[in-house]
């Protein structure tokens, strides 16, 4: 029987469920250069091809200066501080967490560990004695964090920052706003030595990112890391202890700190309350340069290093250039402004739609 439609009705086709579902298909399909920048393998070509880029304007820019080997290891001992606090970063941020206190921990431990008793005790011991303290208030102050966020539930940001401010007065209090030069020529040796022609900070840098990567990559604490970042309910549901973990991820963090700390004392030889000033905002940046999504879930140590790397080739340039700080500070902005805006960009999920 044929259908009757009512002189002036409009008429509504009904749709194909073929034609809708063939759509939707093609709809949900990334593009080629987001399924490529998406993957770990295109946001490390980027990574690479971005500080290429730098390498090429400081070559050209700063001359055969620039490529000299001394030069090379410059930027690197200047990336090897900021590359150990960087790591400890990266686990934090991963799994969905933020840590603004490691340059004040950085600046606490390098103080204590330069105290008139300790340089004492390492008169009559060992200068080892410096290190192990610098190491173990670092890890303190980390796993102080750590309580209070996983523990006491205090908002991550709001507990840090409360470190950060704590951290550096008490300093300011144990150096008595004092520079503490370091005693012991051994440590200061050992600290400015090379193993094969490369300055032993480098050597604490790589092995640090490798130990992250393995850490990130190879075990368990690291897969679960990522699954807290993802969806901590789902982590918790899945019978991850969410509370334990996140306090040794800080922990971490601190024992970073500490590490950086011992690096800076055989940099300059002395403990003083400003050191690691903002270091703790340079670590973010190159940690979400690196790729490291600032919501959790997902980031890379490679990535991270490459991060540190591009940052402190960037300030090399400069300074070859002889440009002002302030002008680094800007470009560093819009790298971080660019990268985080690149995240936003290809680390939708893949059906989602503006």
């Amino acid at each position: 029987m044929s259908e009757q439609t009512t002189p002036g009705a409009e008429v509504v086709a009904e749709p194909d469920p073929t034609t809708s579902a063939t759509t939707s298909v093609v709809e949900a399909q990334p593009s080629p250069i987001r399924r490529l920048f998406s993957g770990p393998v295109g946001r490390n070509a980027g990574l690479v091809l971005a500080l290429l880029l730098i390498v090429v304007v400081g070559a050209i820019t700063a001359g055969d200066t620039f490529f000299q080997v001394s030069n090379m290891l410059t930027i690197l001992r200047q990336a090897s501080i900021i590359g150990v606090i960087s790591v400890g970063m990266t686990l934090v941020i991963i799994a969905g967490g933020i840590d603004l206190s490691v340059g004040s921990v950085m600046g606490l431990a390098s103080v204590v560990a330069t105290l008139a008793v300790v340089q004492d005790v390492v008169d009559q011991s060992h200068w080892i004695v410096m290190i192990a303290i610098a190491l173990v208030v670092g890890l303190a102050a980390g796993l102080v964090n750590g309580v209070v966020i996983a523990y006491g539930k205090v908002v991550a940001f709001m507990a840090t920052l409360a470190m950060l401010v704590a951290a550096r007065g008490l300093a300011e209090i144990l150096a008595e706003r004092r520079t503490l030069v370091i005693e012991s020529r051994d440590f200061i040796d050992v600290m400015n030595s090379d193993l094969l022609g490369v300055d032993i900070l480098i050597w604490i840098f790589a092995l640090v990112a490798a130990a992250g990567w393995v850490v990130l990559n190879r075990t368990t604490f690291g897969r679960r890391t990522v699954a807290i970042g993802g969806n901590r309910e789902a982590a918790r549901l899945a019978g991850i202890d969410v509370k334990r973990h996140t306090m040794w991820l800080y922990a971490i963090a601190g024992l970073c700190a500490g590490i950086a700390a011992i690096m800076i004392l055989g940099r300059t030889t002395a403990g003083t309350s400003t050191h690691g000033t903002l270091y703790e905002l340079d670590a973010i940046a190159a940690v979400v340069v690196g790729g490291t999504l600032l919501v959790g879930g997902r980031g890379t140590i490679t990535g991270t290093v490459f991060g540190v790397l591009i940052f402190a080739t960037l300030s090399n340039v400069f300074v070859q250039n002889n440009l002002s700080s302030s002008v680094q500070a800007v470009a560093k902005g819009i790298i971080i402004v660019v990268a985080v805006l690149l995240q936003q960009r290809f680390a939708k999920p893949t059906g989602s739609r503006e």
